[in-house]
């Protein structure tokens, strides 16, 4: 079918033409801005997730809706290895420049709220991959967000970042959890994954059969970013409508061949030769989680001798812990890349 009229957005961040099973987590996220600028009491909201489940996305459009309400928002991204306070706006000479991280980021987020009450409305530090800011800065954004809630200024966060982050925050801060709601985002369940793939073929008069949604929901096990994967490829392999059970299994094969070149191939690069046998090892076990233990033996090795490997990969965001002892890949299907990338014995 005619790729130019493909209603399928995938990329990092691109809002897709359906955004299905959301619609209460951004309703809350408005309620709690709405409340936050009114003075009231409100806890903001933290997403947290693995990699392709939307949590940018999401993240953007509570920015959107609320920036069309009048409230004003601040957009970082925390990139690894940079400072936060080199990622917010350096303030005034002679505001918030003593030094001491804590009494200057409160006392900059002090001045920003009474602007803001002033001019009636609220302001949002929105803070997509949170987990990258360092323990010492977070605590201090954390204690600087609690002096002014505690002043019912009307200045919050809304962030996002990977599983991680919910322990990081609860270590910056122990009172973090009273501050802020923290929400898993996760896979759609399949009610939503079929609106996420059929709404938007359906606005160009364009139907799947039920084989053809069966097949790419299994394939992407109801992730976001890989129905967009297998709906491009899945449209674009299809002659005409209906899109069949068989154009689906061509996207397959298609939509694989692209992200092993792309989405996962980035990630992989990123990896020296040892942890690239660390993940491969986890890979050899399954999707996981899988205990330290686990995967030590796999390696031929000590849990002590790979610990410093594992932490590595933690740190950039690869793999976590969802338990103690336990670790898990951040990057949904990267299993079944890594065999693919790295056979058995090669």
């Amino acid at each position: 079918m005619d790729p130019r009229i493909n209603p399928y957005a995938p990329g990092a961040g691109t809002p897709p033409p359906e955004l299905a099973g959301r619609d209460k987590l951004i309703e809350d996220a408005a309620i709690a801005l709405d409340r936050i600028r009114a003075g009231r009491a409100a806890r903001s909201l933290v997403l947290y997730g693995l990699r392709g489940v939307g949590k940018t996305v999401l993240l953007n459009r509570i920015r959107i809706e609320a920036e069309a309400r009048g409230i004003e928002g601040i957009q970082i991204e925390a990139p690894e290895g940079r400072s936060l306070p080199a990622a917010l706006a350096p303030p005034e000479k002679g505001l918030a420049d003593s030094g001491d991280l804590d009494s200057d980021l409160t006392a900059l987020l002090r001045a920003i709220g009474e602007a803001a009450s002033a001019c009636g409305t609220a302001i949002v530090l929105y803070i997509d991959e949170l987990q990258y800011v360092p323990e010492d800065q977070l605590a201090s954004l954390i204690t600087a967000l609690h002096a002014t809630s505690q002043l019912q200024l009307p200045v919050t966060m809304m962030a996002a970042g990977l599983p991680q982050l919910v322990g990081q925050t609860g270590r910056a801060k122990s009172y973090a959890e009273r501050l802020f709601s923290f929400v898993q985002i996760d896979r759609l369940d399949d009610d939503a994954a079929t609106k996420a793939l059929w709404l938007p073929a359906e606005k160009e008069g364009v139907r799947f059969e039920a084989a053809a949604i069966t097949e790419i929901i299994a394939q992407t096990q109801g992730y976001p970013y890989f129905l967009q994967e297998w709906g491009k490829h899945s449209w674009d392999v299809a002659d005409r409508s209906p899109i069949t059970g068989e154009d689906a299994q061509r996207a397959t094969v298609n939509a694989l061949a692209e992200l092993d070149a792309s989405f996962f191939r980035v990630r992989f690069d990123r990896l020296t030769p040892t942890e690239k046998l660390y993940v491969r090892a986890m890979a050899e076990l399954g999707p996981g989680p899988h205990r330290s233990g686990d995967i030590a033996e796999q390696l031929g090795r000590k849990v002590t001798a790979v610990a410093p490997v594992r932490n590595s990969l933690i740190a950039k965001g690869m793999i976590f812990a969802p338990s103690h002892g336990d670790t898990a890949f951040t990057v949904p299907l990267f299993d079944a890349f890594m065999r693919r990338t790295m056979p058995a014995g090669a």
